[in-house]
């Protein structure tokens, strides 16, 4: 492989969202009626989204009745914290500068909505701006399809096999194969206890941002 651009995930790979994802999530419980949510009971499933989040919270499922309503009103409360307490995991602009000094580009490709994603990305502080950003809403397809990573691709003219892609969820490592790209699985990100992510499509797996570098 000829790499040419690291591409990553968002939420728990680039940036540390659990605290303004969870306070959302208490937010809709406390309106609700329901008992908060402790963050070492957020933070595993801080990665799934609206729905995940909703299904720890409240035990709704995705083909429950009153999820739409559920989901919609969780995006409002996190609109109004979605940029509060939200940092970049340390590491990840040293690595991002090191890239860049290598001649890699860097991108972006999230399954968060984008009315957050390009409000967000510009406030978190990245020492280098992303080549490209693509959130869930980009394609008419989120991960775990390839549509997001291809259109990435598409976006920074760069082929997938020489492409390397960095997650911390199964539907990372699945649309990163399946598109042809090296899936890298990163330990520091949402990964429940009940994961068994040595079971998932992943070529190799980094503990902190910068072990990235050694297998460069």
């Amino acid at each position: 492989m000829t790499l040419q651009a690291v591409l990553f995930d968002l939420d728990g790979t680039l940036a540390d969202t659990a605290l303004d994802l969870g306070g959302a999530l208490n937010a809709l419980l406390a309106r609700h009626g329901l008992a908060p949510k402790a963050m070492e009971e957020i933070r595993p499933v801080a990665s799934h989204g609206a729905s995940g989040l909703i299904l720890l919270g409240a035990g709704i499922t995705k083909d429950h009745p009153e999820h739409n309503r559920w989901r919609q009103e969780y995006l409002a409360e996190y609109e109004r914290c979605f940029d509060c307490d939200t940092v970049l995991f340390d590491g990840i602009n040293p690595l991002i500068l090191t890239l860049n000094e290598r001649g890699l580009q860097w991108g972006i490709i999230t399954n968060k909505p984008k009315t957050f994603t390009d409000r967000l990305v510009p406030k978190l502080g990245f020492a280098i701006p992303p080549a490209t950003v693509v959130s869930g809403d980009t394609c008419r397809e989120a991960k775990p399809s390839t549509l997001p990573m291809l259109y990435a691709c598409q976006a920074i003219g760069v082929a997938p096999e020489n492409c390397l892609y960095v997650g911390d969820a199964e539907r990372d490592m699945l649309a990163a194969k399946n598109a042809g790209m090296t899936a890298v699985l990163a330990n520091w990100g949402y990964i429940a206890d009940t994961d068994a992510p040595e079971q998932w499509l992943q070529d190799y797996a980094i503990d902190t941002p910068l072990d990235l570098l050694t297998r460069l």
